[in-house]
């Protein structure tokens, strides 16, 4: 039986060794030996006798599983920083805490972002392909050949100028590029002029004038596909899409159709709208480069992650609000 003196934690997926260790000192803790993703009866069983919850972003956790869970169910301590996998309000009504890990994840994805948009223009993935593929055999160089875009002078339209946003533009303006940004609010003056940000009200009039489109945004209701097929037409032909957010943003199908259409010059992605089924269509073109879903991949991120978990389980179980607690009019 649980120690009823410390919380009873139930983490749903294989976390650092450091942090699981930790939170083995600290509380009665279940861990997910094997890493395998929890189905929806797992699910159910672990917040049906747990205290604590330690979801992913793998773990869909909706009003019936909310409904559904023990008496003994008081938080929910998300390892990640976007909670749309969780029904916060559902949450909320029952009584049932919700946290998660923000400032951790930014400087990873920033670097992920920037990472793909240099591979997208410089075409990099394309050329180790060619290299892995034909080895001492490929033609050597040519002055035509290969050739991407150089990012110096290009417009980089950010969609979110939230924290990873604007690490995303400090990055942008190093490689010389000119920044401009969509977002649900104006930022202060001072960080428009840091960043030396052009802010736009409308989103479609933003599309149709960038080089290269980001998507830095949280994934909630008002943001689904709010890159629709409309919006996706918008775009420049020679223009580029980066999303390392969240893949429900866009109309994947759109999308995929009109990469291989040629009317978008390339992609990179690092979430899908289906994640983990991609596209078939996304598979087969060349100007695509798809990643796992490792924007915050990193030992440091995740171990940070952890930390974060364990001060918002400590807070809440001495009985403080949680540095971390996401409450529905956030969203």
């Amino acid at each position: 039986m649980p120690d009823t003196t410390r919380p009873f934690v139930i983490i749903t997926r294989k976390l650092p060794d450091a942090v699981e260790t930790r939170m083995c000192e600290l509380f009665e803790t279940r861990l997910n030996v094997d890493d395998h993703p929890f189905s929806r009866e797992e699910l159910a069983a672990a917040m049906a006798e747990a205290d604590v919850l330690v979801p992913t972003v793998t773990d869909r956790i909706d009003a019936d599983l909310i409904e559904q869970a023990g008496k003994r169910l008081k938080l929910i301590a998300n390892f990640g920083v976007g909670v749309d996998h969780i029904d916060v309000e559902a949450a909320t009504a029952h009584g049932i805490t919700v946290t998660n890990t923000p400032d951790v994840l930014t400087e990873d994805t920033a670097d992920m972002t920037m990472a793909l948009i240099l591979a997208v223009m410089r075409r990099l993935v394309e050329g180790a392909d060619i290299i892995r593929r034909e080895g001492n055999r490929w033609p050597g160089w040519s002055p035509t050949w290969m050739l991407g875009r150089r990012l110096g002078g290009k417009r980089l339209g950010i969609i979110g100028m939230g924290r990873i946003g604007q690490a995303l533009a400090r990055r942008a303006r190093a490689f010389g590029m000119q920044v401009h940004y969509h977002n649900r609010r104006r930022v202060h003056p001072d960080i428009e002029a840091e960043l030396g940000a052009t802010y736009w009200e409308s989103l479609d009039q933003m599309l149709s004038r960038m080089d290269v489109i980001s998507v830095n945004c949280p994934h909630t209701p008002a943001t689904y596909h709010l890159l629709s097929a409309r919006r996706l037409k918008l775009i420049q032909p020679h223009a580029i899409i980066v999303n390392t957010a969240r893949g429900e943003i866009i109309d994947e199908d759109a999308l995929a159709q009109m990469l291989a259409d040629g009317r978008i010059a390339g992609v990179g992605l690092d979430v899908f709208e289906h994640e983990p089924a991609v596209n078939p269509k996304l598979l087969e073109c060349r100007n695509a480069v798809l990643l796992p879903h490792m924007g915050s991949a990193t030992h440091e991120a995740r171990h940070e992650m952890g930390e974060k978990v364990i001060v918002n389980i400590r807070a809440f179980w001495d009985g403080h609000t949680p540095p971390d607690q996401v409450l529905p009019e956030m969203l």
